[in-house]
């Protein structure tokens, strides 16, 4: 019997604007220092941008953006016998959520110029169109996942 007691998942209230969940998240992983009325000014004026540019419902291209992002494989270093294997495993579904959250949050950081929610409005609508760093960023993990196949048999 462990002697820890079991984590419980804390529930996440739906954003005020969009009565989404994913967004009120990913607001949360666009926060710093506890600033949640600046991340949300940044990301519902990243998602305003996104309106008035592609004129499509921008709830639509945020989720379409999370899905071109978020990765299903990945690989993890397995020692055998003194040598280190990178091993592919299938990746957790609210892992695949919070590295798609991660990865599109870092490039449009790092984007050059501007405001932080021009350059989240940016690599959103990037990542929806198929295109951007953090898709890049998905394909490279498919790739490696897929160079180290032969190793899945050592899976945990």
């Amino acid at each position: 019997m462990p002697r820890r007691q079991r984590i419980t998942r804390r529930l996440i209230s739906p954003d005020p604007q969009y009565q989404s969940e994913g967004l009120a998240k990913f607001v949360n992983c666009v926060m710093l220092n506890g600033k949640r009325s600046t991340a949300e000014a940044v990301v519902y004026g990243a998602l305003e941008r996104i309106r008035r540019s592609q004129r499509r419902e921008p709830l639509e291209v945020f989720d379409l953006a999370m899905r071109n992002v978020t990765p299903i494989l990945e690989v993890k270093p397995k020692r055998v016998g003194g040598a280190t294997y990178q091993v592919p495993v299938e990746i957790r579904h609210d892992r695949r959520l919070a590295l798609a959250r991660r990865w599109i949050i870092r490039y449009a950081r790092s984007r050059h110029g501007r405001s932080m929610s021009d350059k989240l409005a940016a690599e959103l609508m990037d990542a929806s169109n198929g295109m951007g760093q953090a898709v890049k960023r998905k394909e490279d993990t498919h790739k490696m996942a897929e160079s180290n196949k032969a190793f899945s048999h050592f899976r945990y």
